[in-house]
């Protein structure tokens, strides 16, 4: 009897088991949803209303005519700047991503290659992510004095120095852990095989982190396109980037709220393009040797 009753014992207490399991489930899903909501609401808001009159928008109205106006305004207008300054963040971002993918690699591979002294990568490694966590706006006033006696004020140059300089430390530690995950028996292996160091660095370890690569040269380009806080003290209008010119539909006069929703959308694309294609090799980025 007692042998018998055990299996009904179990059977009662695997209910209790299941519901449990059901409703953390369903606190999952509720919890994904939210984040959904959070995180794409903003946006799927602004797309709404990039497609609204200025009328619609100030009244909260939900039953609209879609129009098509805010977008022209924004592209073919005279009083827009938007794609002369979508053209300077192109040249901005597209120019320094390149600079600091390489510096970066290269100074990755120095730390990884080389016996430096204990000492010396630490510092440089301390140094670079001290220099991280300080406020950019603590280094934009000192950069607009030292621009402008250099005559570098409201040049792509200074836009481009600057931010490199700010995305560099970021980069050094993403691709020095993607070296870091590499056996050094593969490099040692293409010495014995003839290779100097120079060419194993550009035949065999070049082509192993091509994902860090990637990941370096998305994150950069992202930090870069995003930028408002430096652009808007070292440009003018001449060179102002896209973060700028959507700011700049917001004026003491008046707030054009359709024209700056359709702006944000068309800004945001490069960036969500790019989050797309390089999302995986992101993500690999920035979990290298959480696990073993």
């Amino acid at each position: 009897m007692a042998t018998a009753a055990a299996p009904a014992r179990g059977a009662a207490g695997g209910v209790p088991l299941l519901r449990a399991a059901t409703r953390a489930r369903l606190l999952g899903w509720i919890l994904i949803g939210a984040s959904l909501v959070v995180v794409v609401g903003p946006f799927l808001w602004i797309l709404m209303n990039s497609f609204k009159t200025q009328i619609a928008i100030l009244t909260g109205a939900w039953i609209f005519t879609p129009t098509l106006d805010n977008y022209a305004d924004v592209l073919a207008s005279r009083r827009s700047d938007f794609l002369h300054a979508l053209y300077t963040s192109l040249i901005v971002a597209t120019v320094s991503t390149v600079v600091v993918v390489v510096i970066a690699t290269l100074a990755a591979y120095s730390l990884y290659r080389f016996r430096w002294a204990t000492w010396v990568a630490t510092g440089f490694l301390g140094w670079t992510l001290a220099f991280h966590v300080i406020p950019v706006i603590t280094l934009v006033g000192p950069w607009y004095l030292t621009f402008r006696e250099l005559g570098l004020y409201d040049t792509r140059t200074a836009l481009v120095l600057t931010h490199v300089t700010i995305n560099l430390p970021i980069a050094v530690w993403l691709m020095l852990s993607f070296f870091k995950a590499l056996p050094p028996e593969i490099e040692e292996a293409a010495l014995v095989d003839g290779c100097t160091t120079l060419s194993a660095f550009r035949r065999v370890m070049l082509p192993l982190v091509t994902p860090g690569l990637i990941a370096t040269g998305v994150l950069s380009f992202i930090f870069s396109w995003n930028d408002f806080t430096i652009a808007l003290n070292l440009t003018s209008q001449v060179n102002a980037t896209v973060p700028v010119v959507v700011s700049k539909f917001a004026n003491d006069y008046e707030v054009l709220h359709a024209q700056m929703a359709a702006a944000s959308i068309l800004a945001t694309l490069p960036a969500l393009l790019l989050m797309f294609v390089g999302q995986r090799f992101i993500v690999q980025g920035l979990t290298m040797g959480s696990v073993k």
